[in-house]
């Protein structure tokens, strides 16, 4: 019996002979030594699965695999964050882009081909496959990305034609394949639109008409009691009115705001629309193309014209108005606290007069004689 493992049925098996026998006046002593185990072994088994029936065993087994399924399926979510956070600079249009994007993910995070090559949606066998060119293909390239940089407003049969202009033998076809492997085309013509003035005074080019429509978000910087700054990412939801995350750190920038709609977008799925001023943060091309790789579109406000924003910068009045200049905070850990739990209130608690003077997100019932304070 050395050295051998036992099962957790036979543990249990074992445990309730044992009081079988002691139920009928045996000692337990000699009842643990007529099972044939030692008496350190009973009383360790008796507090691990002391009371429980192969029943309760059975559904203790398989709620540790649902556990277990679980942290594998948040490990992987973890993993293909962190894939796609690092492939986001750049727009992966091509397969040999796709290629470079993963093997520059390979050698940074260590994971395997199969793994990267799925999260980036590109086939194994398209990226191991080695592409033969033309050995003058380098040469055109160049040639029709310079060409398009100086004739912005000609599209790919006029480049082709200047081409052949100086002396390029070189059909319409290779030309358009070089075209659309660039990435170039003919910047549309922006048509000029009316603003949508309301009665206040206020405009906006894009109305919310349902809840994940249109979301929108800003920063707020304040500063802690020893002066030193920190910036707020507030982030709300423009038809329901919900702020769905605030977010506060020394720093925040393009990586940070990635960060959080991701989190967001597990959890709530991502909105049709979201607006933001011009912003360095929210402009920046990762960010931008990663709002777009995951079914998203951006709707930035016209530069200058913060009324535009005009639902983010109610609620960051408000934000500044009932908390940031009646709060002293000393340490930025405080900062965060406090602000995550005015975040809860004001979903949970405040009455918004947009919504009838009832909360954004009323999650409990709250009683009549209770007031809701905030300290």
């Amino acid at each position: 019996m050395v050295g051998k493992r036992e099962k957790p049925e036979d543990i249990v098996l074992k445990l309730r002979q044992i009081e079988v026998l002691h139920g009928q006046g045996m000692p337990v002593a000699d009842a643990v030594r007529q099972v044939g185990i030692t008496q350190q072994s009973y009383y360790r088994w008796r507090r691990q699965y002391g009371g429980m029936s192969r029943s309760q065993l059975k559904r203790l087994k398989e709620l540790e695999k649902e556990n277990q399924r679980l942290r594998r399926a948040v490990s992987d979510l973890t993993l293909d964050k962190l894939i796609l956070a690092e492939a986001a600079p750049g727009k992966l249009l091509s397969p040999s882009r796709r290629r470079q994007c993963i093997d520059h993910v390979r050698q940074e995070l260590g994971v395997s081909e199969r793994r990267a090559c799925r999260t980036l949606g590109q086939h194994r066998s398209t990226q191991r496959k080695v592409p033969r060119g033309r050995p003058d293909e380098a040469r055109l390239t160049a040639d029709i990305i310079e060409l398009a940089r100086q004739y912005g407003r000609y599209g790919y049969r006029p480049i082709t034609a200047l081409l052949k202009q100086s002396g390029w033998q070189v059909n319409l076809k290779r030309v358009e394949r070089i075209w659309k492997r660039e990435g170039l085309k003919v910047p549309q013509k922006q048509k000029k639109r009316s603003r949508l003035w309301l009665n206040d005074g206020s405009c906006v080019r894009l109305r919310p008409e349902r809840p994940h429509h249109v979301w929108s978000y800003d920063f707020v910087q304040d500063r802690t009691h020893d002066g030193q700054a920190y910036r707020i990412l507030n982030i709300i939801d423009e038809f329901t009115k919900e702020a769905l995350m605030i977010r506060v750190d020394r720093k925040l920038n393009s990586t940070d705001v990635v960060d959080a709609l991701t989190d967001l977008f597990i959890l709530r799925g991502p909105p049709e629309f979201i607006r933001s001023d011009n912003g360095p943060e929210f402009v920046a091309t990762k960010v931008r193309d990663w709002i777009e790789a995951v079914g998203a579109k951006t709707a930035f406000i016209e530069p200058g014209s913060p009324w535009e924003n005009g639902y983010c910068e109610s609620f960051n009045a408000r934000f500044r108005n009932e908390l940031l200049d009646g709060e002293i905070f000393y340490t930025l850990r405080e900062a965060q606290i406090l602000i995550e739990r005015w975040r809860r209130h004001y979903n949970t608690v405040r009455p918004h007069s947009a919504l009838g003077y009832r909360p954004p997100a009323p999650e409990s019932i709250v009683s009549i004689d209770r007031r809701p304070t905030m300290h």
